[in-house]
């Protein structure tokens, strides 16, 4: 089965790159100011963002770029999937929640206690009802990913898959967001190791 990477995006070092080339910069090193700077750069009205924590915004806005002028290209959404990593899960958000309990525990915080939430945020984003798994590793183990989706592909459980790394934890934060098809459209890179490497680079 062939399988091509039509789209890659990194976030890192307020940046944001696309396809190797540089599609967002800002001087902005609050990891929430940066992420704000992006939906603000998007020009997009999606009031859900302004609720999410960081790691929900950093895994939207890297969705989001990720899918300009491709997103029309899914065969068919019900089987379009989502694979992430991350190593911190949800513990930036964990620490403040377990802070606000010593008040009153804040619900909003709550919510996202759980680093799959990004998963959720992305498919009800983008309407997204194939496979979804968020795993927790030490770091971003690209032969994992890679063997784990085309295993997806085979056995046909998704006929286009997100896949990639949203870390964040307090100040630090990256994101590598790939999506791989059937089809050669878009940035028509076999899907191999050597490639997922190389556009992470």
């Amino acid at each position: 089965m062939s399988l091509y990477i039509t789209s890659a995006v990194i976030i890192r070092n307020q940046t944001v790159r696309k396809n190797g080339s540089v599609a967002f910069q800002s001087s902005e090193t609050n990891v929430h100011l940066f992420l704000r700077a992006i939906y603000d750069y998007l020009e997009v009205s999606y009031t859900r963002f302004h609720k999410m924590d960081a790691l929900n915004k950093l895994g939207w806005a890297a969705a989001e770029f990720l899918l300009q002028e491709i997103e029309s290209g899914f065969v068919d959404k019900e089987s379009a999937g989502i694979v992430l990593a991350n190593k911190s899960s949800s513990l930036d958000t964990d620490e403040r929640f377990l802070e606000s309990t010593k008040s009153v525990a804040s619900p909003a915080l709550f919510v996202y206690t759980l680093p799959n939430i990004v998963l959720g945020e992305i498919c009800i984003r983008h309407g997204l009802k194939g496979e979804n798994t968020f795993f927790v590793t030490p770091n971003f183990d690209i032969t994992f990913m890679h063997d784990y989706t085309e295993q997806l592909f085979e056995s046909e459980a998704v006929n286009a898959c997100i896949i990639g790394w949203a870390e964040q934890y307090h100040e630090q934060y990256e994101a590598a967001f790939y999506l791989v098809q059937k089809s050669s459209m878009g940035l028509q890179e076999p899907f191999t190791i050597k490639a997922l490497e190389k556009l992470y680079e």
